[in-house]
């Protein structure tokens, strides 16, 4: 990208789920190869809260467990899905209710040790940052 050139930022919300020996949950969505924290854009008028809880819903049929939210803060990278574009992501560690089965978009998931994760394609947010963060944290009572 040439000097000066402004890259637009796609603003998304996304999902930091760990099982109870400290795994991270990695989709990858249809069509794509990257894996990344289940997540999306906000709608119009939805908060962060609304909109974790819609794609929690739509991609994995799972609920979100409302008091479990914490927030871990935003991170900016390079899109994995959208050449030429970035994402900005508030990321949340939650926890979710319910069986965890991929839907709608979702073409496949894995659950990865964070400090060691397997050599599967990981989007630059995930790789860069979330897994990194993910591998610092408690591996069990992290809420």
């Amino acid at each position: 990208m040439e000097q000066g050139m402004v890259q637009a930022t796609i603003e998304i919300v996304a999902a930091l789920i760990r099982d109870e020996v400290g795994r991270v949950l990695l989709v990858r969505k249809r069509g794509t190869t990257a894996f990344m924290q289940p997540g999306g854009k906000r709608d119009r008028g939805e908060d962060d809260v609304a909109a974790l809880a819609r794609e929690i819903d739509e991609e994995l049929g799972c609920r979100l467990v409302r008091d479990s939210i914490r927030p871990l803060g935003e991170f900016d990278a390079i899109s994995a899905n959208e050449p030429g574009w970035r994402v900005r992501a508030s990321l949340y560690e939650i926890e979710v209710t319910g069986d965890i089965v991929p839907k709608a978009e979702i073409d496949a998931m894995v659950w990865v040790d964070p400090a060691a994760p397997a050599d599967i394609p990981l989007a630059p947010l995930t790789r860069d940052h979330v897994l990194p963060l993910a591998s610092r944290m408690p591996a069990t009572g992290a809420i």
